[in-house]
């Protein structure tokens, strides 16, 4: 949500801007009451942070930008030591290994901290040419994550020895592991261990399959360290049991070059190594496939990933049972708890493990903005693409752009907020695929058996007129609804109906409903997906703010309006429901969780709400209808007639 994206870039440059100020400035400028203002803001930024590991209340605030980093300076101690171990990792093919690291210090404080750089070298010499900083150690990158010392130990203050564990995962270089005192508003660096490694650190790593253009299409997207000139990308892939053949794959990468504001272009900033993409074409309906990464060296040799599957989609039309899973809001959470995950994703892990325990019965999943959180520190991409590995590498993983993917100042971005931290909609666009026209305007279409879905970017305009409008209409109108009886639209801001955003006198975005909701009601639309809001809401089919239908969770026969359905607790921070009870709000819920759409034919559909806590259903409803019933007139969905013969 935008509500906390300054707050996740104004913790690193709020000191910055102050400490710009210059003398005369501030004695023409400032007050001395205005500047004890400003001192008490910094104390109580500084306390908020020195204490924040042990809150768990859900700010909002990416951790990695409360470090100011750039504050750094050398306090090394002869006896302060850190010791990482093993050395080297993913002996036996593993792409994610625990380390142990062991902290000493003669001078133990509540606030010293545990940092993991990667790039195992972080000073000055990787700084970019352009950074001015003249303090050593001259640290220019942030950490890709961190852990205070205390965590592992209570009594490190006392004995000033703790013990941590570190999950890390394979990021295409090496780490190391700097002991930090001061608290993460002045770090003080004490010590610095020993680099540990992968044995392939350039391995093909994370898959990440989409729906093609067309339904005999999948597309697989994965993460490597190699270039195009260094290796040929391709995938092995085949009918299971069957004989294998290799497609090729293209390959992408950016630079920070390409990213649009901080921190994305400074202290966020880490290589992305490469992206790669293969089309597997003319697939078998309803089939299993097996798959694996490849990349041939120039010695002819091959690098392999492990092994793969997916189910390949129905024919569209196709009669059958299919599982559709919706969320936005996930981010990524850290199972070593590092980077204070409770803090800022609290129910991520929870999201993502109940989807991996449901998987045999889910076919195709939307992740529907919001994805990584990352905010413009770069590594957390790796880190959400590894954490959804078990399901993005299964079934096809959708996503929609949000507000944290897009959205900077001056870039087209329809909202002016910094929400992305500079990332301007780069790294989702390049990291994953979807079949839009053109990926830097994250509108499409896609189908899966008697589903239609019209994707829409809610971070560029969608209002009458524009581009995305027309894209709109044409998605919503091309829908053949007697093979594909359920026609979904979907966006990350709530451009239908919340009762959690409450604005001057109205609900979510009241130019999106006057925009858009006469052609959800003139193309029938079952149901609008939301999600931003961090919570989950169902209305009551609705057009114009009244209720359509008087029934609650049965309908049957003509719906007469579209069933909005929020869906936004993926697993950041929640929101809570809005102040106001409306009669269209029939179910709200602030907690974690998300959406699963069982089509059993063409004329039943069922709604699950489940939370992620515990996968139980608390709320549902269904559908039941024939063909006839679509084709009816409602009120400005009638088709013109003529009582010509």
């Amino acid at each position: 949500m935008a509500e906390t994206s300054m707050l996740n870039i104004g913790v690193y440059s709020f000191w910055t801007q102050i400490m710009s100020v210059s003398k005369p400035q501030m004695e023409e400028g400032f007050s001395f009451l205005s500047l004890k203002v400003v001192l008490l803001l910094v104390l109580l930024v500084q306390l908020t942070v020195a204490d924040s590991h042990h809150k768990h209340a859900g700010d909002g605030v990416q951790p990695l930008s409360k470090i100011q980093i750039h504050r750094a300076v050398y306090e090394l101690h002869e006896n302060a030591s850190v010791k990482a171990y093993p050395v080297l990792l993913g002996t036996k093919g593993e792409d994610s290994q625990w380390v142990t690291v062991e902290v000493a210090s003669p001078k133990p404080s509540e606030d010293d901290w545990l940092a993991v750089f990667s790039p195992a070298n972080f000073n000055s010499s990787t700084c970019p040419s352009t950074d001015d900083r003249q303090k050593t150690p001259n640290i220019c990158s942030a950490p890709i994550k961190y852990r205070f010392a205390n965590d592992s130990n209570a009594d490190y203050v006392t004995t000033g020895e703790a013990s941590l564990k570190f999950q890390l995962i394979n990021q295409r270089a090496d780490f190391s592991f700097a002991l930090f005192s001061g608290g993460l508003f002045s770090p003080k660096l004490l010590a610095v261990s020993n680099a540990v490694s992968f044995v392939n650190p350039n391995a093909p790593l994370y898959p990440r399959l989409a729906q093609g253009k067309y339904w005999d299409e999948m597309t697989v997207t994965w993460t490597s360290g190699y270039n195009i000139i260094e290796a040929v990308p391709f995938v092995e892939w085949g009918l299971k049991g069957e004989a294998q053949i290799q497609s090729p794959a293209g390959t992408l990468t950016f630079h920070r070059e390409s990213m649009c504001a901080p921190p994305a272009r400074t202290v966020g900033w880490r290589d992305p190594g490469f992206f790669h993409t293969s089309f597997l074409k003319n697939l078998w309906p309803n089939s299993l496939y097996t798959y694996k990464l490849g990349h041939r060296l120039s010695n002819g040799s091959n690098i392999w990933s492990k092994s793969y599957h997916f189910k390949s989609s129905p024919y569209p039309g196709q009669d059958s049972l299919q599982r559709v899973v919706i969320f936005g809001d996930m981010g990524k959470a850290e199972r070593d708890g590092s980077n204070e995950y409770n803090a800022y994703q609290p129910g991520s892990l929870n999201t993502t493990d109940q989807l991996i325990k449901d998987l045999d019965k889910i076919d195709i999943v939307f992740h529907i903005g919001d994805i990584a959180y990352a905010n413009g520190y770069i590594s957390q991409w790796d880190q959400f693409t590894s954490q959804v590995e078990p399901i993005a590498s299964v079934v096809p993983y959708m996503i929609a752009s949000g507000n944290h993917e897009r959205d900077v100042p001056g870039t087209g971005s329809f909202y002016d907020g910094n929400d992305s931290g500079g990332e301007c909609g780069v790294l989702a666009e390049t990291m994953f695929y979807v079949p839009a026209e053109n990926r830097a305007k994250f509108w499409y279409s896609t189908d899966y058996g008697m589903f239609h879905f019209c994707i829409a970017d809610s971070e560029h305009d969608w209002r009458e007129g524009s581009e995305q409008y027309k894209f709109i209409e044409k998605c919503l109108a091309s829908a053949d609804r007697q093979k594909q009886p359920w026609l979904i639209f979907v966006a990350h801001r709530v451009l239908g109906y919340t009762s959690s955003s409450w604005r001057d006198g109205s609900f979510g975005e009241p130019m999106g409903r006057e925009s858009l909701q006469k052609l959800w009601q003139k193309y029938k639309v079952d149901i609008a997906f939301f999600g931003h809001v961090h919570n989950y809401e169902r209305t009551c089919p609705i057009y114009q703010n009244q209720c359509v239908n008087t029934e609650k969770s049965h309908y049957s026969g003509t719906v007469n309006g579209t069933i909005h359905v929020v869906v936004g607790g993926g697993g950041s921070h929640l929101t809570d429901s809005g102040p106001v009870q409306t009669t269209w709000s029939l179910f709200r819920d602030s907690d974690f969780g998300f959406v699963k759409l069982t089509a059993f034919n063409h004329s039943s559909l069922l709604l699950e709400y489940k939370k992620s806590s515990d996968g139980k259903v608390y709320d549902s409803f269904t559908i039941s209808r024939d063909y006839r019933d679509v084709l009816a007139c409602v009120h400005d969905g009638c088709e013109p007639t003529t009582l010509a013969t």
